[in-house]
């Protein structure tokens, strides 16, 4: 659309007496945006649900050479394939989930959020048939591979579609359910796991794997009856359609004209213009990687950082390896390794709700510097008990009782603030045009970090032990936390169109502030 059709749309819907965001700014959580938000999260579930699948088992079954080959011993017995097939068919997920969030952005901006959202519950259900119902070994890579291109397409979908139907006031909450439901989920497999492990080992790994077929197809199927994201219908030139869609999702006329009137706004200064009437993101990465502005660079360094250290913290290889710590730190019952995987399960889940419900109150900046401090404490001190049991024959209760604190401090500050906050950040951020394809490119970070981490910690960690390997964590952590008390600018309460303000100038949030004490 021309930039003058996008001004004359601007006047035309402006409401009389409306001057500052502030005028109109809901007090209360409008219900259809909830649910939305609900609706798209919900697709989280199911890779929450696929990591026990994959950690639960290891205990179980008493095997000592790695939480995550020990995982498919059933899948190594009952099929008949070699420790390397395993290796790959366990390594496989990162490399396709990071082919999935490179490839989501383009096909977000192409074909909608909404329907990408129905495309990534679409290619979980075939991945998990796949993989329930496989006769042999190509199958089950067929059905892991496909699985982890739709973890790439959630990961980013998700936290993205959320921020663009929420308003500014309630952004937080809403953009951070994603991670309540991965919490959820995880929670979810441990159960299914354990009430599946006493079946017959050519029947257990199938319907662990198979079930989450169930879900991913009600996920799919409700997802055809949300709006599409207003934003990306005002870059296709639906105006009328993008309107429709926030008069749902606001809880006033006044309010929706206003949204409708920034958004246009910012698809003008982004220049969509008539020849890119029926905008499908074309250009985005060569603006991001060749020739960023001063902006898009500190808001590409502050999306790939936050990504990268949400892996580097360890976290996932933690709840991963998690047994395997317990057992060397002396616990060997099957029943007390359940128990402990329980109580974290539990303190992660406290935690993230707690931080989903106060991050439009407290900011993204405090939980987020909250918990990597956290995190860097209760690694160092994680460390210090391992070190002591290491070199203890007796291996005392209280410092097996500090490892279990140490690790649910771990899991409970990640929950406070890398957890949610990193879907938060990266899917507010970028401007309208970038939004989609920078939130994949720095989620593509993230699931190349994840790889590495799961691959080389169990390694590592037989070279300097665990508890040297905690301490390596913490010094991450650390580094963390001075990042992102430089680079991470605060975003609350900003509508989406008023942070790329903040990138453009240090001094821009307060000049914000004091236009809406004016108007």
């Amino acid at each position: 659309m021309a930039d003058t059709e996008l001004a004359q749309a601007q006047e035309a819907i402006s409401p009389v007496g409306v001057h500052s965001p502030t005028s109109i700014k809901p007090h209360r959580l409008n219900n259809h945006a909830l649910a939305c938000a609900l609706l798209a999260s919900t697709n989280s579930i199911l890779l929450g649900y696929g990591k026990p699948n994959f950690t639960f088992l290891s205990f179980l079954v008493g095997n000592d050479i790695g939480v995550m080959s020990g995982a498919v011993l059933f899948i190594k017995e009952n099929l008949e394939i070699s420790s390397t097939q395993v290796e790959i068919l366990v390594g496989v997920l990162n490399v396709s989930s990071l082919i999935g969030s490179l490839a989501s952005g383009k096909t977000s901006d192409y074909i909608g959020r909404r329907y990408t959202i129905v495309l990534a519950a679409t290619t979980f259900l075939i991945g998990a048939l796949l993989m329930g119902l496989a006769p042999s070994f190509p199958f089950l890579m067929a059905g892991r591979v496909i699985a982890g291109v739709r973890v790439g397409y959630s990961l980013m979908i998700a936290p993205v579609y959320s921020a663009e139907i929420s308003p500014a006031m309630a952004r937080g909450f809403l953009t951070s359910l994603p991670e309540v439901f991965i919490v959820f989920g995880i929670l979810l497999g441990y159960n299914v796991n354990y009430a599946l492990s006493g079946l017959p080992q050519h029947i257990n790994w199938r319907l662990m794997l198979g079930l989450a077929a169930i879900p991913s197809l009600l996920i799919g199927c409700g997802v055809i009856a949300m709006p599409e994201s207003p934003r990306w219908l005002v870059m296709q030139g639906r105006l009328d359609d993008a309107k429709q869609v926030l008069i749902k999702i606001s809880d006033t006329i006044q309010e929706a004209d206003f949204r409708l009137s920034e958004i246009t706004k910012a698809a003008s200064s982004d220049h969509l213009d008539s020849s890119s009437a029926k905008w499908h993101g074309h250009g985005v990465y060569k603006e991001l990687l060749l020739r960023p502005s001063r902006p898009v660079r500190r808001m590409l360094i502050a999306a790939l950082g936050i990504n990268f250290f949400m892996q580097a913290s360890g976290n996932d290889a933690v709840i991963y390896y998690c047994p395997e710590v317990f057992k060397d730190a002396g616990i060997h019952s099957k029943k007390m390794l359940f128990g402990v995987n329980v109580i974290m399960g539990s303190a992660k889940t406290s935690f993230v709700l707690f931080s989903a419900l106060f991050l439009d109150r407290f900011g993204r900046r405090p939980l987020l510097l909250l918990g990597s401090a956290g995190m860097a404490l209760s690694l160092a001190v994680l460390g210090m008990g391992s070190k002591f049991l290491e070199h203890s024959n007796s291996k005392p209760m209280w410092a097996i009782v500090l490892c279990v604190v140490a690790v649910c401090g771990v899991v409970s500050f990640f929950s406070i603030g890398l957890g949610p906050i990193t879907w938060v950040y990266s899917s507010e951020i970028f401007p309208l045009r970038l939004r989609a394809q920078g939130s994949g490119l720095a989620i593509s970070v993230n699931r190349l970090v994840s790889g590495v981490m799961s691959m080389t910690f169990l390694t590592i960690s037989k070279k300097i032990t665990f508890g040297g390997m905690f301490f390596v964590l913490s010094g991450i952590m650390v580094v963390a936390t001075v990042f992102f008390y430089v680079f991470m600018l605060e975003t609350k309460g900003k509508t989406l169109e008023e942070i790329g303000a903040l990138f453009e100038d240090k001094n821009a949030e307060a000049s914000i502030d004091d236009g809406r004490e004016m108007g």
